[in-house]
């Protein structure tokens, strides 16, 4: 297998002026294998609840469990490395997940899955704000590309994920879940190569003495920067609890309207997931060229009237429908990560996992939720509901222009 040569870090003005694509798009593979095992779990419910005898509210607990540690502990995580980077905690992390997967393969209790689901939990609390960062310092000023590249390779993972499990461990049993700590090897073995590069970047910068960025944009107030993170967050709220409507429930929407079956689902499923991988790698470069804001503003409330739609169509225009939907509204994230980011300078990892810790946490939460919902009325009823979810994208209006400051202040 031929080895990937990174870019010396040797020059710290190079660095911050040319985007390293071979760093970018290994921090995606990576972030692609994280979350293709992350995946597994959910992937595996209807196995282990036939095993294990457990009812919906132990199904729940489970879900509970990784969102709880996959999330929680990012934002600590993220603001810990921001004061002392730790180039290998990348592939410790990975490690986390190891242990993980070859405790899920062989538990053989209740208690022994939520010890397992919380292994994966923590690896991946690990990983997301350190590997934000690696794309961060990798971007060469292209932070939005960046931040795309990176997501594309989670979502792509999760896209895989079940297919895999569907494949692999399902018709064979759950010990076969094991076979997926090979892959955690490999992003071991990936991210180790991937710290090398990370720890030589941090001595440059070192020696370089740069000095520290400020707390905040020193171009707003402190009260504006907060408040505007507020509102990214209330706009992370309404884009992953309707994705959660989308990922959750969308096969069994169609299945009850439409009495298509279960692999016809599944196929307007992927094909959803397909135009979120796809809206992920625009939302970024669009950012870069025409301002955060604008893309964000476009990315939730430019889905409404498609949202608002799609429960009175037919079938084939609830498929052409949901493609639309998948390319606006996930082309949101990366600006939103990359806006959140520059309105807090020097703090990209704590950012990252506030902001990828909330967005697990209200994709959980809403699956819940909406799941609840949909028991107390219909699935058709949900989706009626979450439709509106999208309008919430009205106070992106509230947020400062601050390319604009930015401009004025090197002005």
């Amino acid at each position: 297998m031929k080895t990937t040569n990174f870019p010396a870090a040797s020059d710290a003005k190079a660095l911050t002026q040319t985007t390293i694509y071979s760093i970018l798009f290994t921090i995606s593979f990576t972030h692609l294998l994280n979350d293709m095992m992350q995946s597994v779990i959910p992937a595996i419910y209807p196995m282990i609840k036939q095993n294990f005898n457990l009812s919906f509210t132990e199904i729940g607990l489970i879900t509970f469990t990784f969102q709880l540690t996959a999330s929680l502990l990012q934002p600590f995580v993220g603001h810990y490395t921001d004061k002392t980077p730790r180039p290998y905690s990348l592939a410790i992390g990975m490690g986390f997940t190891l242990t993980g997967i070859i405790l899920l393969s062989l538990a053989s209790s209740f208690v022994a899955i939520l010890i397992a689901v919380s292994l994966i939990g923590m690896g991946s609390s690990v990983f997301h704000p350190e590997s934000s960062r690696v794309a961060h310092l990798a971007s060469g000023g292209k932070k939005g590309l960046a931040q795309s590249i990176f997501q594309l390779g989670g979502n792509t993972g999760s896209a895989i994920g079940p297919l895999l499990a569907a494949l692999i461990i399902v018709p064979h049993g759950q010990f076969y879940v094991i076979w997926f700590g090979l892959i955690a090897i490999l992003g071991i073995i990936v991210l180790i190569k991937v710290g090398n590069w990370y720890k030589e970047h941090l001595d440059q910068r070192a020696k370089n003495k740069q000095r520290a960025l400020p707390a905040f944009n020193q171009a707003l107030p402190k009260s504006t920067v907060i408040g505007s993170l507020i509102i990214l967050l209330v706009l992370i709220f309404s884009k992953y609890f309707y994705m959660a409507s989308m990922s959750s429930y969308f096969t069994f929407y169609l299945i009850d309207k439409f009495h298509v079956s279960v692999q016809q689902s599944q196929i307007h499923l992927f094909i959803f997931l397909g135009s979120v991988a796809a809206g992920t790698l625009m939302g970024g470069p669009l950012g870069d060229r025409f301002g955060r804001k604008y893309v964000i503003w476009i990315s939730i409330l430019g889905a409404a009237p498609f949202t608002l739609l799609l429960p009175y169509v037919n079938l084939f225009w609830s498929g052409v429908l949901s493609v639309i939907i998948g390319v606006i509204i996930s082309s949101a994230f990366s600006a939103i990560l990359v806006y959140a980011t520059e309105l807090v300078p020097g703090k990209v990892g704590m950012i990252a996992g506030l902001f990828f810790g909330f967005a697990f946490g209200m994709g959980g939460l809403g699956s819940a939720v909406l799941g609840k919902l949909a028991d107390l009325t219909s699935v058709g009823y949900v989706f009626k509901v979450c439709a509106f979810l999208p309008l919430i994208g009205i106070i992106t209006g509230f947020l400062p222009n601050i390319e604009q400051k930015h401009r004025a202040v090197k002005a």
